[in-house]
């Protein structure tokens, strides 16, 4: 496992740099992330409005949405969705809110 340093902190990361404790993630972590992850200088509410709904579910269902329930949910579109996080919602919105590398397609 590696870490990366946040704050002066040390975050666990796993090998693709997702956080291997969700427990620590704050939004201040996910605009850190953002920018060292998926080069986004600012996020806008399209963003936070996904990241907050991953976010939500996750700590309720304890996994990540399907892509069809964070679009529905969220009233984003797919391709606006995929615009937002240039990794896609898999890689880059679920490790912006924090949450373990999903098992399948989100």
């Amino acid at each position: 496992m590696s870490a990366i340093d946040f704050n002066g902190t040390q975050l666990e990361v796993n090998e693709e740099g997702f956080l291997v404790d969700p427990s620590v993630w704050t939004e201040e972590l996910a605009a850190f992330l953002a920018l060292k992850e998926e080069g986004l200088e600012e996020m806008g509410d399209d963003h936070w409005a996904v990241i907050r709904f991953i976010r939500g579910h996750f700590l309720e269902n304890d996994s990540a949405p399907m892509v069809r329930a964070m679009c529905k949910s969220t009233g984003v579109p797919l391709k606006r969705i995929y615009e937002l996080f240039p990794s896609g919602p898999a890689k880059g919105a679920c490790k912006l809110a924090g949450l373990p590398k999903p098992d399948g397609c989100v």
